[in-house]
């Protein structure tokens, strides 16, 4: 088992927390992008283009009365 000196460790201790923060900027970074929910419409416009005419299909098709047959 080796042991390390204090400066060792606090060494580590420092490198790791420099890791760290930089991982959490990262993440930070990423996190905003992806709940940025303009971008992602402006991203993925035929996608909601799709969606907003299914919808409008189902709904329209829910709405209108239907005649019924004698």
């Amino acid at each position: 088992m080796s042991r390390r000196s204090t400066d060792e460790i606090r060494s580590s201790i420092e490198a790791n927390r420099a890791q760290l923060e930089l991982s959490v900027v990262r993440l930070r970074g990423e996190v905003a992008e992806l709940t940025d929910w303009r971008r992602q419409i402006t991203r993925h416009k035929r996608e909601v283009y799709a969606g907003a005419a299914i919808a409008g299909f189902l709904l329209g098709g829910l709405l209108i009365p239907r005649r019924r047959k004698r």
